[in-house]
Parts: structure tokens; sequence; C-alpha cells
């Protein structure tokens, strides 16, 4: 928030909706590796795939609650690669065919996304109800 003498104060950011995108984002990539992981249950030698939640990832920024710019493409970011977002795969699997994919831990995986992915539209949401309700409309 600027404040500048004899004006009403401005808003040139804030921060709790890139946090609601951030968090949007994650859930989007973490669904989408659930998705693949499903998809390949049954593949000799495939490993399954997940990325970090999104609290380490948001808590390893150079200050808890700054966003980091991990591409050139991201916006408002401070540039760097703190915010890792690396997939990772798990050990061999246990499975003749080597394969580690649990359907049942990628359901669960697929509902803990669907719960991210909702939060971050609730936040969202009600952030946008208070904005509006503080500018009266």
């Amino acid at each position: 928030m600027k404040l500048i003498e004899g004006e009403a104060p401005v808003f040139t950011e804030l921060n709790v909706f890139k946090i609601a995108y951030s968090m949007a984002s994650h859930a989007g990539k973490r669904q989408a590796l659930v998705a693949e992981n499903i998809a390949n249950a049954d593949t000799p030698g495939y490993h399954a795939k997940d990325i970090k939640p999104f609290k380490e990832v948001y808590a390893a920024g150079p200050r808890p609650g700054d966003m980091v710019a991990s591409r050139g493409s991201h916006l408002n970011g401070i540039n760097g690669s703190n915010m890792n977002w690396a997939v990772t795969t798990s050990p061999s699997g246990a499975d003749p065919n080597d394969n580690s994919v649990s359907l049942e831990t990628e359901i669960l995986n697929g509902v803990e996304v669907k719960r991210q992915h909702s939060r971050a539209l609730a936040i969202y949401k009600s952030s946008m109800n208070i904005l509006r309700t503080s500018l009266g409309r």
C-alpha cells in the first residue's frame, strides 16, 4: 500500500491474490502428476511422480511469504529458483514389473489436491468479497 500525503491509500499489491493463484497453480500441477501416475499404473518400470507440498514450496522463499519467479514468464515474483516445484519420482517398486504406483495412494492424493484447489478458490473469493465490501460495491 502506498501512502501519498493528502490522498487516499493506494493498493499496489495484494499478496493474498498471489498466494491463492500460486496455491491453485500448484494444485493443478500436482493433479496432472496424479493423473499421469494413474494412467501408468500398469506400465512396467514406471515410478510414481509427485511434487513438494505447497506449504514447503511457499516457505522456501527468501522470506516466508515472498513469491519467487521460477521461470522468466512468471510475473510479480522475485527472480530466483527458490520456488522449487521439482518433480520427484518414487524409488523402485515392489511389483514384479518394477512399478511403484499405488492406486489407493493416488486416489487419496487426488482428493488432497481437490481440497487444496477448492481452498485456493475460497481464499480468492473471500478476498474479492472483502475488497468489494471495502470499496462499497
